[in-house]
């Protein structure tokens, strides 16, 4: 199987093997995250950390089988001798909006502030929520405790995208932004190209989406997309990408050779910026539902280390996908920081 067609648990256990990642997981006693631990574990994906009360966390383990129980440890982040390191972590970041230390204290004893401290003080490589808490709550802890990635001022999501009979993608952005403004495309393209590269190992190729191909239309909804495309191409020149396209001249060569016949991406685009977030959500609902795709995420992208979210409705097989996603983001972060 070529590299870009493998699926994200294919690839975490191949990494597991040489370098095994530590992935945090809030929820740690809601039953689908326990399940989904316990089959990351089995699997070789990763190592993990189940937060909460220990005594409901165990009722939980005890359902299912695991072929390494000390792949899995155990934080209550009320009795977790942590708790003093992670409060003044979590004061210096939040004394410039006034908290106090006492509040901070307060604030760790979240299992979300918890799971994001792990990471940030290099307790674990990556996080995971979102089963049970909102996504609202899941990126603002994010943001205020792991941060933004350098250069990036806006956090994104993607989604992984591998249809029935085409190539994998990325979309993007599908979950986070409504309605991007030109400064925001550039980072959620930029973000993209390198989840494509972390994620399915081959070179983007983005397609910035709109109703019009090369200026076969007029309206200002396209001057962003047209002014992100030239912001774009000055910060990364060698950057394979071109828009506005329609999604028939991105994906399908003899349109894209028929309308864009001197674009470089037409035809063969695995990287689709969406130009709002009614697009996107749309687009990649349809692609799942009625294109039988299969599709992961909302990936979280721009953040300095990975955090992800989860739908609410996520099964175990859904979130043991995400957690194989939030491994191989933590082993590209490492890659490009040895690099």
């Amino acid at each position: 199987m070529q590299p870009g067609l493998m699926r994200p648990l294919d690839k975490a256990m191949q990494i597991a093997k040489s370098n095994p990642m530590t992935i945090s997981l809030s929820e740690g006693t809601e039953p689908r995250v326990v399940e989904a631990a316990v089959q990351a574990v089995n699997l070789g994906i990763a190592k993990i950390i189940l937060i909460g009360n220990e005594d409901k966390i165990k009722q939980q383990l005890a359902k299912f089988p695991c072929s390494r129980p000390d792949h899995i440890n155990l934080h209550d982040p009320i009795k977790s001798p942590l708790k003093e390191e992670f409060s003044k972590s979590y004061y210096e970041l939040r004394k410039h909006k006034g908290i106090a230390a006492e509040e901070a204290e307060k604030q760790v004893s979240s299992n979300l502030t918890y799971a994001a401290l792990l990471v940030r003080n290099g307790y674990a490589d990556g996080t995971l929520s979102g089963a049970i808490e909102t996504t609202s709550n899941v990126v603002k802890t994010a943001i205020w405790v792991i941060g933004k990635a350098a250069n990036f001022d806006t956090v994104s999501s993607c989604f992984l995208i591998f249809p029935k009979s085409h190539k994998p993608m990325i979309y993007a952005d599908c979950g986070l932004i409504i309605e991007p403004d030109e400064n925001e495309l550039v980072d959620i393209t930029i973000a993209a190209s390198q989840s494509c590269k972390s994620l399915l190992s081959t070179d983007p190729r983005i397609a910035l989406l709109s109703f019009s191909t090369k200026g076969s239309a007029k309206h200002k909804n396209l001057d962003k997309i047209v002014a992100a495309l030239k912001k774009i191409k000055s910060l990364m020149p060698e950057l394979l990408i071109d828009g506005e396209l329609q999604f028939d001249a991105a994906i399908d060569y003899a349109v894209g050779n028929k309308k864009a016949p001197d674009s470089k991406v037409a035809g063969n685009a695995n990287v689709m910026i969406f130009p709002n977030l009614d697009a996107g959500n749309i687009a990649y609902k349809i692609t799942q539902r009625i294109g039988e795709a299969e599709a992961y995420g909302p990936i979280l992208q721009g953040l300095e280390k990975p955090a992800n979210d989860l739908s609410r409705g996520a099964s175990p097989h859904d979130i043991t996908q995400m957690i194989a996603v939030t491994v191989l983001q933590a082993a590209a972060r490492l890659q490009n920081v040895s690099n």
